[in-house]
């Protein structure tokens, strides 16, 4: 790293050839390598080769996402009649823990194996402007069944917003130069929230049918996303049969490698984004250019600017509680 401390990347791998690459750095899924129908393996993530490019600005490839996935409202909330002001990275806004978040800090490896590897990190009082010490832990597993499954957990000594996800990148086509508007979505949410023009929601929770935001069969991504302004970048309401059991809420499709991505989660939200700021600028490691829409992100959430919206599920975490949530990206193949 630039500041002389070394980071470590950890491979983990199955019976089945799969293979997932992490680093500690920003807890970073660099590579995740998966089978198509031929039983051909690429890399579906996109990713850098070296950390330099990690600890440069990057849109938060593959990242381990915290405080707080997605947007705060100006920075701002107030709690227990305390108004806290946070670092400001997304025009007026808070997002994804803010520069100097989850993503860019070099966390503590406290176990690892061929499947395996255990990550932990105190953010201390203050840290980007939020309450309390936070210690945090998670656990990513890569299964006998194509699963990467991660384990989040936290402890607070004081009250927080937390609301942890990761930002991977995917395109099953394991071509990043490749749009991913061919693959078809299918997401268990018959409602989502709306945004203004810079990205917050509005408070609403809006019904997606009728609308482009419509996902509850398998659709192509690409079918309706000229009448989204910006492409999707929206947090999609999920259809639980159960508050906090672990359900399959969603599936992503290649039809051209046949590939197919289940995504399982404990969490009440999802947010779609589409790849929208991608423009070409970026390189992988063989110098292929991330173009708009050449991945797109599945993260699994609360839902945005929840401590500024009361109506929202409550993302606050008390001292005496532990924040405990799991989300799983399972791979497969259809024929």
């Amino acid at each position: 790293m630039e500041d002389g401390r070394t980071a470590h990347i950890y491979t983990l791998k199955n019976s089945n050839g799969m293979e997932v690459k992490i680093t500690n750095y920003g807890g970073i899924i660099t590579s995740v390598l998966a089978p198509d129908t031929q039983g051909n393996f690429d890399n579906v993530v996109l990713g850098y080769e070296n950390l330099a490019k990690y600890e440069a600005d990057h849109p938060f490839f593959g990242a381990l996402i915290g405080r707080f996935g997605n947007r705060i409202a100006n920075g701002k909330f107030t709690l227990n009649g305390e108004e806290y002001e946070l670092t400001i990275n997304d025009g007026q806004h808070h997002l994804h823990g803010g520069t100097g978040g989850f993503w860019q800090v070099l966390w503590t490896v406290e176990s690892h194996s061929d499947s395996t590897v255990e990550l932990s990190y105190l953010s201390e009082d203050g840290d980007q402007g939020y309450p309390g010490n936070l210690q945090v832990k998670v656990l990513y597993t890569l299964t006998e069944n194509n699963e990467l499954r991660i384990d989040y957990t936290a402890k607070t000594d004081k009250a927080t917003p937390v609301n942890l996800t990761n930002h991977a990148y995917f395109n099953l086509s394991g071509d990043p130069e490749s749009q991913i508007l061919d693959h078809k979505l299918r997401l268990q949410a018959s409602h989502y929230t709306p945004v203004d023009e810079t990205l917050i929601p509005t408070g609403e929770i809006a019904e997606v049918e009728g609308t482009p935001f419509d996902f509850t069969e398998l659709k192509e991504i690409g079918a309706e996303i000229d009448q989204v302004e910006g492409g999707y970048d929206h947090n999609f309401v999920l259809d639980r049969q159960t508050n906090d059991a672990l359900e399959s809420i969603g599936l992503l499709v290649d039809p051209q490698t046949g590939r197919t991505l289940e995504v399982l989660t404990t969490e009440p939200g999802i947010q779609f984004y589409s790849g929208n700021f991608l423009d070409g600028s970026l390189e992988g490691p063989n110098g292929e250019k991330f173009i708009k829409h050449s991945a797109l992100c599945l993260e699994t959430q609360h839902f945005p600017d929840s401590p500024n919206q009361s109506d929202f599920p409550s993302t606050i975490l008390e001292p005496g509680d532990t924040y405990q949530t799991t989300t799983v990206y399972k791979f497969a193949t259809q024929n």
